[in-house]
């Protein structure tokens, strides 16, 4: 099988269930609040006219962000657009390497599911610059955060910058 024209290198699905209300899982992910709580040292968002929102207020499709996080310095950021959000239970972002990152909030078999998807994936032979790879262990650990944080209030990143190459930072 030929790796670099496979499509299963393209895109990745994680899923998790989270025993919080729907909209506190939304929330977390559509807000500069929410996602320090979990996810980011900081999280700025502008709206389409350039104004700052608010640390609590809900991101709209057209907003533009930019992430940094806790274990790295200033010059390592994401600065992307946000394609939708409808303020319940969908939000998709564009994110590192033109990739396209959906989160979706559903409920399944009883429990409340969180479905991120991440597409659009450039192949990449090398490992360390995988983004298969590196964003889908990255996803799995920040998910497991998320889950963490809203079910026990447990925030398991690495904040100590002094202490590098971490996969919980």
């Amino acid at each position: 099988m030929n790796l670099e024209n496979s499509s299963a290198w393209s895109k990745f699905r994680k899923r998790i269930t989270i025993n919080a209300e729907p909209q506190a899982i939304y929330n977390a992910f559509a807000s500069q609040i929410g996602l320090e709580n979990w996810f980011l040292r900081r999280a700025q968002f502008l709206t389409s006219d350039g104004r700052v929102r608010k640390n609590d207020e809900l991101i709209q499709g057209g907003d533009r962000y930019v992430w940094l996080w806790h274990g790295y310095g200033d010059e390592v950021s994401e600065k992307r657009e946000i394609i939708e959000a409808n303020n319940r239970n969908y939000l998709a972002f564009s994110f590192t390497g033109g990739c396209k990152v959906s989160v979706r909030i559903q409920r399944a078999g009883g429990e409340n599911l969180l479905e991120l998807i991440q597409e659009n994936i450039v192949f990449e032979e090398n490992p360390y610059q995988n983004l298969f790879v590196s964003c889908g262990e990255g996803w799995t650990f920040y998910l497991t955060n998320l889950k963490s944080y809203l079910e026990g209030g447990i925030d398991l990143r690495n904040k100590n910058k002094n202490i590098q190459n971490l996969i919980n930072a």
